[in-house]
């Protein structure tokens, strides 16, 4: 089944009305989606099977004073059955080409130290080229 690559934008939350397992953490919250869609700097690519969701990817734009723009991304999301298809690869493909086009001038993204798949996929992308770093994350309840 042809996978399709779509970046979304705002008004196109009815691509998420239908989404396989496990693409996303928790369930879609409407107004949060119709948010993220339309807030500057805050982008998401979708892997679509037959108009079904199967994969997710979500960036956010960091633009700083005295630092080149990055492209943060935050989440990579993809259904149990359609892991190792290369639909990760893909959508992280197109999210650093949009990220260029924006004018970013490197990506990062993390994962947990137990997470092996995730991170062979990133060590294996063609963009990378620097060893995975260290460092200590805090949540705040705000």
């Amino acid at each position: 089944m042809p996978i399709e690559i779509r970046r979304l934008l705002p008004g196109d939350d009815a691509f998420l009305e239908r989404v396989a397992e496990e693409v996303f953490d928790e369930p879609i919250e409407p107004a949060r989606l119709a948010a993220h869609l339309a807030a500057p700097g805050h982008l998401m690519i979708v892997a679509l099977a037959d108009g079904l969701v199967v994969g997710q990817c979500a960036a956010v734009i960091h633009r700083h004073p005295d630092k080149p723009t990055e492209l943060y991304v935050d989440e990579v999301g993809v259904s149990p059955a359609f892991q190792r298809q290369g639909v990760a690869r893909s959508m992280l493909a197109a999210m650093f080409a949009l990220g260029r086009e924006l004018g970013c001038e490197e990506a990062w993204v993390g994962t947990e130290p137990d997470n092996i798949a995730a991170r062979a996929l990133y060590e294996n992308l063609p963009e990378s080229g620097e060893p995975a770093e260290s460092f200590v994350m805090y949540v705040y309840k705000l």
